[in-house]
């Protein structure tokens, strides 16, 4: 463990033209307490738990995002309209930065249901065993399981699930369930939208091209598999309330649905 308390930096990048969703991070989402906020704010909220060890900010190319963050009392950094992904963006805010952090915690602005419990369990792996990447996932159930293979059946992009191997380091991640013959999606590895770098890591990321995998998927993390980058994995238990990202309109019910539970839960 590093003999001082790290300096982490959680960034969550957010971009106004998504091609599923166009400005996904200003749609509204309702909570368990009914008012509507933007899901940006929501994501915001989920990488804030972690302010007491930890400085958050939103990257984004775009004004308006910029603006709603603000609005909120949030940090917003503005970064340019060239990254192709989350992971760029990442990297191009440590141009914007006199000192360097000594992780980068990405907190991917369309997961507004992120716990706590992950947040930790990724930084407390790295203090532990330092890594160049890490990202968490959990084993699914029946019922998570269920709605990444209906989404597959429905031609739809949905979540992201992962293989790994003996070592707990990540083999492969996909957009379809894998591996094939879990008929009813238990036992799934579901990634979840946040990962911790070493800002060596992510500066190396960002001077590479994509490779094939990654723009066959359409994921940012296999840029550092195709380059031989092992990418350490973190399992997490499921919350109660459930965990689900927003890919496209028709999750943001699933995300008001777990927010309704959260909030039941707490109270």
């Amino acid at each position: 463990m590093p003999a001082h308390s790290p300096d982490i930096l959680v960034v969550v990048p957010a971009r106004h033209g998504s091609t599923r969703f166009p400005a996904k991070p200003l749609a509204p989402i309702r909570g368990g307490d009914g008012v509507m906020r933007p899901m940006i704010q929501w994501s915001w909220e989920a990488a804030m738990q972690v302010a007491d060890r930890a400085r958050v900010v939103v990257a984004t190319d775009d004004h308006r995002i910029a603006d709603t963050v603000r609005g909120f009392g949030g940090d917003a950094v503005m970064t340019p309209t060239d990254c192709a992904n989350g992971t760029e963006r990442c990297a191009a805010v440590l141009d914007a930065l006199t000192e360097q952090p000594d992780l980068v915690v990405n907190l991917q602005g369309d997961s507004p249901l992120v716990p706590r419990v992950a947040l930790d369990a990724l930084i407390d792996a790295w203090c532990v065993r330092p890594a160049p990447v890490l990202t968490p996932y959990l084993v699914c159930d029946t019922a998570t399981g269920g709605l990444l293979l209906a989404d597959q059946r429905a031609g739809r992009v949905g979540g992201t699930t992962v293989v790994a191997d003996q070592a707990g380091n990540a083999l492969y991640f996909s957009k379809q369930p894998i591996p094939h013959g879990l008929p009813d999606g238990a036992g799934l590895k579901l990634h979840l939208g946040l990962y911790a770098y070493t800002p060596g890591a992510l500066r190396a990321y960002a001077e590479w091209p994509p490779g094939a995998l990654e723009q066959a998927e359409g994921l940012e993390q296999l840029r550092f598999l195709e380059r031989g980058v092992p990418i350490r994995l973190v399992a997490i238990d499921r919350p109660r309330a459930g965990f689900w990202e927003v890919n496209h309109p028709a999750d943001v019910a699933i995300v008001e649905h777990a927010l309704a539970l959260r909030q039941q839960v707490a109270g």
